[in-house]
């Protein structure tokens, strides 16, 4: 089995009626969707949970993670990314 965790920001789904018409419930279950199947299992995370979606649990848990982000990248403190 293969844990992929996407870590998405989930800003344009919210702020834009075109892109939230598209993925009514984010960009990352939208991928969840493709991805998940019987080998691969997937998690999704977001900015506005709390710690920005990120765990120490989470990340330890993941074989890979997708971090889908265009516009709030500066919102991710150091400690986070780092």
């Amino acid at each position: 089995m293969i844990n992929v965790l996407i870590w998405n920001e989930f800003r344009h789904e919210k702020k834009l009626d075109a892109v939230r018409a598209i993925y009514p419930d984010g960009i990352h279950e939208y991928l969840r969707s493709f991805i998940e199947c019987d080998d691969i299992a997937v998690r999704t995370a977001y900015l506005d949970m709390e710690n920005c979606g990120i765990t120490k649990g989470l990340l330890q848990w993941a074989d890979v993670l997708i971090w889908w982000g265009h516009m709030a990248h500066k919102e991710v403190p150091d400690e986070i990314a780092y």
